[in-house]
């Protein structure tokens, strides 16, 4: 194994990163050895292990790479999925001076970290579609489990023209709704196709991304902002009609209510460019 020693700009709290991956059954995580296998997908499968050395004040890494693999590349990706290159320090500051301090205070260090991959972002937002938190984490770890590919215990979604050929009647069988199973095998069509070409889209801007995707059967707001929130890193998005988000306002603002559009609007408007933070922050003080 190839290694490489990482230092971050605090703060960075890579526990809560880990307690969050935890939270769905598919990753690999180890919490009291404070590592996580990463899944990357490049022309082989290989398989990336970071683990933390230091804490959310002096945050340091150790990578693990596979021998005679590409180290830069891989690295660089790593950065990205983990938002290394992102000053949390800056972003501390500017919300320290709004409404949403106690919940920076409380969760210091809280990066937003991305996807292993965009296609399986993708995928994984339409399966979750309409369903509580952990019926979702099963449909999806069934879909991955029967149709992807394990290496070293850690699980790769199934590449799109795999997916793109499963009939309707299997996904089904997992329980996957009529709907449901149509959309995951009609995107992967159009991502194997190259209809959909999810690098060129993470070229374009916030509303051309979000214009493209709901177009697409089975793609609406919701699913287009979690595809930029989550396999884009985008900084400033702010899912409105997200239920979470609705009621972890309603917390702060102590409401006996759940706020209106209009009162979300007005009181992010000084969340701005950091809307994604903002987002990240109340759906971690409602966890």
């Amino acid at each position: 194994m190839n290694e490489m020693i990482i230092e971050v700009n605090p703060p960075y709290n890579f526990d809560r990163v880990l307690e969050r991956l935890s939270l769905d059954p598919l990753n690999c995580v180890n919490q009291e050895e404070r590592w996580v296998k990463i899944p990357y997908y490049g022309e082989q499968d290989e398989v990336i292990t970071v683990q933390a050395l230091g804490d959310t004040d002096h945050p340091k890494f150790k990578i693990l790479f596979s021998e005679n693999t590409k180290q830069e590349v891989q690295s660089e990706h790593i950065h990205h999925i983990f938002k290394w290159d992102t000053a949390l320090s800056d972003i501390q500051a500017h919300f320290l001076g709004t409404d949403l301090k106690p919940i920076f205070e409380q969760h210091l260090g809280t990066p937003l970290v991305l996807e292993f991959n965009p296609y399986a972002s993708i995928i994984k937002s339409i399966i979750h579609q309409q369903l509580n938190l952990s019926f979702a984490h099963t449909l999806t770890k069934r879909f991955v489990e029967k149709y992807g590919r394990n290496k070293d215990g850690v699980w790769f979604y199934p590449r799109p023209e795999e997916a793109a050929k499963i009939p309707v009647e299997d996904l089904r069988e997992l329980q996957f709704s009529q709907r449901k199973a149509e959309y995951v095998i009609g995107v992967s069509e159009k991502v194997a196709s190259g209809e959909l070409d999810l690098e060129e889209l993470s070229k374009k801007s916030d509303e051309e991304v979000i214009k493209e995707l709901v177009k697409i059967r089975g793609i609406g707001p919701w699913t287009a902002e979690n595809f930029l929130l989550f396999a884009l890193g985008r900084p400033n998005l702010f899912p409105k009609a997200d239920i979470g988000i609705q009621n972890a306002v309603k917390k702060i603002y102590e409401m006996d209510r759940k706020p209106t559009i209009e009162e979300l609007e007005k009181w992010s408007v000084s969340w701005h460019p950091y809307l994604s933070y903002a987002s990240l922050y109340l759906w971690r003080s409602i966890e």
